[in-house]
């Protein structure tokens, strides 16, 4: 089970950090990412981190502004978002990496994660 929290209202220019609290799993085993929906779009790669927290994969549009990164004892992922625009205003899941996750050509794909935890609405304004 995956518990997102963090999101809210926020101006644009300002931060946020969000948090995804797992449990039921050996949380250190799986890969993890991060995506989000805005309304009437298709649900969007944020960032994806691997067993290790060296390793780490973020999308171009938040590239350089968004942080993810894991801590296993507390069995949290988390991403910190910087720089904050109006068109980062969405739905932001975290989910679990499943089988078909691979870093080589489907990491980015919402299909290459097994569970997924219920949102958290980011929202800034202009």
């Amino acid at each position: 089970q995956l518990q997102a929290s963090g999101g809210g209202l926020v101006q644009a220019g300002g931060s946020l950090r969000l948090s995804c609290a797992a449990s039921g799993l050996t949380f250190s085993n799986y890969p993890l990412g991060w995506f989000r929906q805005a309304p009437g779009k298709e649900r969007e790669f944020v960032a994806a981190i691997g067993w290790v927290e060296g390793v780490t994969s973020h999308a171009d549009s938040v590239k350089g502004r968004f942080t993810i990164s894991r801590d296993n004892a507390k069995n949290t992922v988390y991403l910190q978002m910087n720089s904050l625009k109006p068109e980062d205003t969405a739905v932001y899941y975290c989910a679990v990496g499943g089988s078909r996750f691979h870093w080589a050509n489907s990491h980015m794909r919402p299909d290459a994660y097994d569970s997924w935890g219920q949102g958290t609405q980011v929202t800034v304004s202009s």
